[in-house]
């Protein structure tokens, strides 16, 4: 009886260290760079989905992927947790953001006013860019996916949702190919303070590191979102 109790009071020591972590500064910014992190890999992965919308055959490497990716359940498992860790960090980077500017007055997120980056103090700017880009995004791609009439399209003995065709009429709306490339670029600014910031948040910050990191980093958040705006603009010239 007496170790049961002990195991108990031991699990609500740890839960409430959690909380409390996670309560604090200190535990919102490892939530942040953990989750964007994840959602570099992410973008990794989705660019090179995306980038089967140039090839000319009619779409059907996007569609073959698209179904692959839409059907394989460790797969789906993960964007399931993909869309949770946006959330997350989403949200975070309001409280963040929040919590700073009740600290230290109206200055950008986990900065001070003095930093020289502007990416860096416009963080909350940026993330309300994207964050209004996404949910278009969603709605124009996700729900059409799930709830449109999608036809479909044959590939041998696999019958799959023809993706490709809505986002080509999607990519021929000049509206949608500059708010994309804009959310593009408003991405890159978030990447380029955001991708070695997560590094030194989690305490990978080291003199022989850091210059390959920052190096990585620079051209990832150049290179990323360049070839994922390149995407619309070359379909809506076609």
């Amino acid at each position: 009886m007496r170790s049961i109790f002990d195991s108990h009071q031991n699990l609500l020591l740890n839960m409430k260290w959690l909380i409390d972590l996670f309560s604090s500064s200190l535990g919102r910014k490892v939530v942040m760079a953990l989750t964007g992190l994840f959602i570099i890999l992410f973008l990794t992965v989705h660019l090179i989905g995306n980038l089967q919308l140039l090839k000319d055959d009619g779409g059907e490497a996007f569609n073959v992927y698209a179904y692959f990716m839409t059907h394989n359940p460790l797969i789906k498992t993960i964007s399931y947790v993909n869309y949770a860790f946006f959330v997350f960090h989403i949200v975070w980077a309001i409280m963040l953001t929040r919590k700073n500017r009740s600290a230290r007055g109206a200055e950008g997120y986990a900065i001070t006013n003095t930093s020289t980056i502007w990416s860096a103090r416009n963080m909350g700017i940026l993330g309300t860019v994207i964050l209004v880009f996404l949910v278009i995004h969603m709605r124009q791609f996700w729900g059409e996916m799930h709830f449109g009439t999608v036809p479909f399209k044959t590939y041998g003995a696999q019958e799959v949702k023809d993706l490709y065709t809505i986002c080509a009429d999607a990519f021929k709306n000049w509206w949608y190919v500059a708010l994309y490339s804009i959310s593009m670029v408003a991405i890159a600014f978030h990447l380029w303070h955001g991708f070695a910031s997560a590094f030194q948040t989690l305490g990978i910050n080291h003199s022989k590191y850091n210059p390959v990191i920052n190096f990585v980093g620079k051209v990832f958040s150049i290179v990323v979102p360049a070839l994922f705006a390149l995407i619309p603009i070359v379909m809506f010239t076609l």
